[in-house]
């Protein structure tokens, strides 16, 4: 994407290339030190919470330099961070939590030294979230809730200490009115995590069963009753983060490299004219979509939410992600079976799995249903 950048933001890109170039740990130690890269990041000056606010010890990045921080950081492949504690509580904790919760978890969330996993989904509530069954009672001394309900598709629930959940207080009135946001720790005994394998055949979502479960009235984020609105602020925080733009220009721009190993007649597949059309209709649509991002962007820095604009970047960025994956199959033809010894193109061996993972992408953080349904509302005025 080529934008008209200011020389201060000229500046600013150059000095988070320069800052790769020398603090990036190179071939395996970019794991084995992924440690070292993010407390660098940290003294840099909050470079390792780059969308936390400057009050609790972000950077303070303009719009035009969030694009620029997340495009180089994409680009050169750097450790990435889980998303669910610094991209997706971190906000809530923020806007809605106490200054003793702030206190309490906002460290352990900026070290990562606590993984948390999100408690939402269930199985007769997921696209339709407000229909959540997993119940929270408060004990007549008014201390804790006693929870019990099953949580789906959660996410590294395998590997999190804590959990942010939504539970139902209450059944009367509208629905979205009785639903709480508590703080849970995975180590409760009772809870315990079973394991859901994908299609792509990898462990990451799990079912949670809650039974009994003793959760002190401390671990209340805001008002009881009110968790359906800043699960909602959540939400789209999330749908942002996984539209993954920047990830999909890369993936783009590896899959035509493919492509174009691949021989057809006197050239490769990247000169076959149906397989360029489907490269060059993705650039456009990605080019469309950096601009929502940075128009997003600019709105929270105003002090607003990204707003509808996540659903359309969420909609539109899983789908691209989809249709790029489709396009590393197309390439891999015959060899990109799942089974047997890998033969043929290197890329063609996770061909299948990647496709295959990439069915989820417009499921999970609100289907392309719901979506759609967002943006008709919202966007269009369709109400």
């Amino acid at each position: 994407m080529d934008i008209e950048f200011s020389q201060e933001d000229l500046d600013f890109e150059k000095e988070v290339q320069d800052f790769i170039e020398n603090k990036l740990p190179k071939g395996m130690d970019l794991w084995t030190k992924r440690g070292e890269w993010f407390e660098a990041l940290r003294k840099k000056g909050g470079w390792d919470v780059s969308k936390w606010p400057v009050e609790f010890g972000g950077p303070g990045f303009t719009p035009t330099q969030r694009y620029i921080f997340d495009n180089e950081m994409a680009k050169n492949s750097t450790p990435p961070q889980l998303p669910f504690g610094v991209g997706m509580l971190a906000p809530i904790l923020m806007n809605y939590g106490s200054k003793e919760q702030q206190d309490r978890f906002l460290p352990g969330i900026r070290d990562s030294s606590v993984n948390w996993c999100q408690g939402y989904s269930e199985p007769g509530a997921g696209s339709d979230l407000a229909n959540l069954k997993t119940k929270a009672e408060l004990t007549e001394d008014g201390k804790h809730y006693i929870v019990n309900g099953q949580k789906i598709w959660t996410t590294l629930a395998h590997i999190a200490h804590w959990m942010f959940c939504l539970v139902r207080t209450s059944s009367t009135g509208v629905k979205q009115e009785g639903i709480t946001f508590l703080l849970i720790p995975m180590d409760d005994p009772g809870i315990e995590v079973k394991p859901i394998i994908t299609l792509g055949g990898s462990h990451t979502v799990n079912e949670v069963y809650i039974t009994d479960v003793k959760v002190p009235v401390e671990n209340r984020i805001g008002e009881e009753g009110k968790g359906w609105t800043y699960a909602k602020g959540l939400l789209i925080h999330e749908r942002t983060g996984l539209a993954g733009i920047q990830n999909s220009v890369l993936a783009l721009e590896k899959a035509k490299e493919n492509a174009s190993s691949i021989k057809v007649g006197d050239g490769t597949l990247l000169d076959v004219p149906v397989f360029k059309n489907k490269i060059g209709a993705l650039e456009a649509e990605l080019l469309a979509l950096e601009f929502t991002e940075l128009r997003s962007l600019a709105q929270v820095s105003a002090g607003g939410d990204p707003g509808p604009e996540s659903s359309i970047m969420k909609l539109k960025g899983t789908e691209i992600q989809q249709r790029i994956s489709e396009l590393n199959l197309e390439s891999s033809g015959i060899y990109a079976a799942a089974w047997g010894n890998p033969v043929g193109p290197a890329f063609a061996k996770g061909a299948t799995s990647g496709y295959l993972g990439a069915r989820a992408t417009t499921i999970y953080g609100g289907a392309s249903e719901v979506q759609k349904d967002v943006i008709s509302k919202n966007v269009l005025g369709l109400g």
